[in-house]
């Protein structure tokens, strides 16, 4: 990553979430530039700097021989949770890159997840890591999945 994305994705959030079926969408096109994100078809329900939310319907393709959503669907969606809250939040002139994740699974995950992050907001571009948490729950609250992501951040570079 060279350049700064958190001002283009809250431009196409805006933009996108604006029309009818906006928000499956901007999910769409998030997948189209970052395909194996968009493997797992997650939908994004709401997105600000700072925090992130996003839905994981539970279907076959998701699925392990267990009959649970397979654990490295549950670990792109704690990374992408964690990396939507935070590239949403940079300030112009940063980019940001994932150093490091880790995932503790709790519970087998069946039903609809959602996976949410919260985190700090950088205030400029000087280089400097965050871990973040991205917390998965099943449809009766109970955390299935805890995705802990290091992402450094720093300046864009030039060209």
């Amino acid at each position: 990553m060279s350049h700064s994305i958190g001002p283009g994705l809250r431009a196409q959030w805006r933009r996108l979430t604006a029309l009818p079926g906006g928000k499956w969408l901007f999910s769409m096109v998030l997948g189209r530039y970052v395909p194996y994100t968009g493997s797992i078809g997650a939908i994004i329900l709401q997105l600000e700097p700072g925090l992130c939310v996003v839905s994981l319907r539970d279907r076959r393709y998701v699925r392990n021989h267990l009959g649970s959503i397979h654990a490295m669907a549950l670990a792109n969606l704690g990374e992408m949770v964690t990396g939507l809250a935070l590239m949403n939040s940079l300030p112009d002139k940063a980019r940001g890159i994932l150093t490091g994740f880790s995932v503790d699974y709790l519970k087998k995950a069946r039903g609809r997840l959602t996976a949410e992050c919260r985190c700090e907001i950088p205030v400029d571009n000087t280089e400097r890591e965050y871990e973040l948490s991205g917390e998965i729950r099943d449809a009766q609250g109970d955390t299935v999945s805890i995705a802990r992501a290091h992402w450094l951040v720093g300046p864009e570079k030039a060209g």
